[in-house]
């Protein structure tokens, strides 16, 4: 969905990638990829904003099983941008503050996920509760806008 509840002139709206498998990893990669440059993002940011996927997309594998990633393009006023929201109904996470500083992992990753995904957009916000879920929302806008 839209932050203005409509997409920028030609553009599709929000793409939708099921999260239960490392292909729906790259899936999830790729698509963000493809929203992205719909929008006008070109080179390192095309990286940063797949990569931020990926990471979120495996934290939903590693920790929830099962979940979504959700990729949209938004505008606000003249800027434009892409969001990405991921969400699972997994374990929840305890302490966000915790799980906020790099290094923390609960599992074997080198707990990079969130805080990398964090610096490598321009919004970030997480919402969990413990035994429901996981909602992470990242946005990254166009430059020069």
């Amino acid at each position: 969905m839209l932050v203005d509840g409509s997409p920028p002139s030609g553009e599709s709206s929000e793409e939708i990638v099921g999260i239960a498998s490392d292909a729906d990893v790259v899936t999830a990669r790729h698509t963000g990829r493809r929203v992205a440059e719909s929008v006008g993002f070109t080179g390192s940011d095309l990286t940063m904003i797949s990569t931020a996927i990926s990471e979120l997309a495996r934290n939903i594998i590693r920790y929830a099983v099962t979940g979504e990633v959700v990729v949209s393009p938004i505008s606000e006023g003249s800027r434009v941008g892409v969001m990405v929201v991921a969400r699972d109904n997994g374990p929840g996470i305890p302490d966000l503050d915790l799980a906020m500083r790099d290094g923390f992992t609960t599992g074997t990753g080198m707990g990079l996920g969130l805080p990398g995904a964090r610096r490598l957009m321009d919004e970030f916000a997480i919402a969990s509760q413990v035994g429901e879920g996981t909602t992470v929302v990242v946005k990254k806008w166009t430059r020069g806008l």
